[in-house]
């Protein structure tokens, strides 16, 4: 049976997969990195697609082509402790501990706060989240019409509100070249491995291996059954996806870089965003802001309550259902996102910094463990490898009040002193060769040594 989705139905669930992944938080590291890179912002621009579209788009497509129910059997190629481990550091990050309170906090923080007088800002917060999380779950409590929530109304909504302003911004550009705009110090030099860092904030590669199950079974629910036809039809879309992405990505980081010909460097992305939504809308800069970045992130945190709860599920399947998942998710990510959105930021940096090594060796392992038949040796010497200089990366990237003990200076220490590229961020990437290179020594001797009993037998 030849099975095949219709282009229509294609780009559907690329809309679907494009509005899971771009939030609010999408909008603010792009335009800050704009400003940041000035004249350096082509390799800026290239880094920052790398990790912020390239390698989310291949995780997506490491959960189509592996054949299982999503990440935890991809990651239990380790072994099974591990897998829960990771699942549930992964989920709980781009869930309810960071990604989805920041759903909240940015777009009140970007859009709805300006507007406020005569409230204190605590309980304008708690308002704002209040009625935000109560959208959240009812479009998360009803998953099987995750397409037509997400892809096919609030991403266009999104879209709107979004368009408006890039297209305002390009057709009135501050500055007529951006040639003599001047690169921040961080970008005077290495504007690449920069831009490739920027893009672990957005979380999406993370992201990317927990919306590959959604993706998965969307493609389930349009009629496909084989495993060939997902995990081709996956990438298709997934390719779509990232295309759209990169195109808006570009325009949003080009559009941060021309704001320096009229605005100084701003603190942060939030702050760009007001400059540059004001500066075209005058007063109502600040309704368009507001649109962007709730509608961003309203449709953000739907997909993930979504793909948190159904894994959790599979996970703990004697637990609660998916309903009572996702009131826990929903009611956990209300109260995180009330401690502000500067805490949630400071947290999750060390975070990210340890988990995206490991989830960027195993999305890369389940692409080419064919080659190997997914041998478990391969994927423990990486992981184990990866893991141990994942950890030094946390630390390096500790709170101020956690990092000046002496044993986390010392450690760090070493790690700069004896890890190759730890200083630009990148520490694990010689270990994570190493333990590839154990790792398919151990499979072809295992291998041989099976080979031989079999013909001494």
């Amino acid at each position: 049976m030849n099975e095949k989705l219709s282009w229509k139905n294609y780009l559907f669930v690329a809309s679907m997969l494009f509005g899971m992944f771009f939030g609010a938080g999408n909008i603010i590291f792009p335009v800050h990195l704009g400003q940041a890179a000035g004249s350096n912002v082509w390799p800026a621009i290239a880094g920052f697609i790398l990790t912020g579209v390239g390698i989310p788009i291949l995780a997506v497509a490491a959960i189509g082509m592996s054949g299982g129910n999503g990440l935890q059997d991809l990651a239990s190629r380790v072994n099974k402790k591990y897998a829960m481990f990771f699942t549930c550091m992964l989920y709980l990050t781009i869930g309810p501990c960071f990604a989805i309170p920041r759903c909240a906090t940015v777009p009140f923080s970007m859009g709805i706060a300006p507007m406020i007088t005569g409230v204190s800002p605590e309980m304008a917060l708690f308002g704002f989240s209040l009625v935000f999380f109560a959208i959240v779950m009812f479009f998360s409590l009803r998953p099987s019409g995750i397409v037509t929530w997400v892809g096919k109304i609030l991403t266009p909504i999104f879209l709107v509100f979004l368009g408006s302003l890039l297209l305002v911004a390009f057709a009135n550009p501050m500055v007529n070249s951006i040639a003599n705009i001047a690169p921040s110090a961080d970008y005077e030099s290495g504007a690449f491995a920069k831009g490739i860092l920027e893009g672990y904030n957005t979380m999406d590669a993370m992201a990317g291996l927990a919306f590959g199950i959604i993706v998965v079974n969307s493609m389930k629910n349009l009629g496909l059954r084989t495993n060939e036809a997902i995990a081709s039809s996956t990438i298709k879309a997934g390719v779509l996806s990232g295309i759209i992405m990169s195109v808006i990505y570009l325009m949003i980081i080009l559009m941060g870089t021309m704001s320096m010909g009229v605005f100084p460097m701003a603190e942060n992305g939030g702050v760009a965003l007001s400059d540059i939504s004001g500066f075209y809308f005058g007063a109502a800069g600040v309704f368009v802001l507001a649109g962007i970045a709730t509608f961003a992130c309203l449709k953000t945190a739907i997909g993930l309550v979504t793909s948190c709860s159904e894994t959790f599920c599979e996970m703990f399947p004697g637990g609660p259902g998916y309903r009572t998942w996702a009131c826990i998710f929903g009611a956990v990510s209300l109260l995180i996102s009330n401690v502000g959105l500067t805490a949630i930021i400071v947290y999750a940096i060390p975070v990210l910094m340890f988990l995206y090594p490991l989830t960027i060796t195993l999305t890369l392992l389940g692409l080419v463990g064919g080659h190997f038949n997914h041998s478990k040796w391969v994927y423990g010497m990486v992981t184990f490898f990866t893991l141990i200089a994942a950890v030094f990366d946390l630390m390096n990237a500790l709170p101020k009040e956690l990092a000046g003990s002496a044993f986390v200076s010392s450690m760090v220490g070493f790690a700069t002193e004896y890890l190759p590229f730890f200083a630009q961020g990148f520490g694990w990437l010689v270990p994570a060769m190493v333990g590839f290179a154990i790792g398919l020594v151990m499979y072809k001797v295992k291998g041989e040594c099976s080979n031989h009993k079999v013909a001494v037998g």
